[in-house]
């Protein structure tokens, strides 16, 4: 996966897309997902860097980074190249 970018984020979760011009607000888990996608992380070493912040299990983590990875994806904000 790989987040656009010219995607500004900041640090409240508020997120900027100037090649179209729209603006989001993220959680602070999607801020930290977002920031850890723009500097290169694979979605294995986001789900395992997630996992030891937080208390959930595996299954629950994959479905919640596979859906919000969908989100991203429909607002054109992330895509599959790699």
């Amino acid at each position: 996966m790989k987040i656009n970018e010219n995607l500004a984020i900041s640090d409240n979760g508020f997120l900027f897309n100037p090649t179209t011009g729209e603006s989001y607000t993220v959680n602070p888990i999607g801020a930290e997902i977002i920031e850890m996608l723009k500097s290169g992380e694979t979605q294995e070493r986001i789900i395992s860097r997630l996992l030891d912040m937080y208390d959930t299990d595996k299954k629950t983590l994959e479905k919640d980074l596979h859906d919000f990875s969908d989100i991203l994806k429909q607002y054109q904000l992330l895509s599959e190249d790699e």
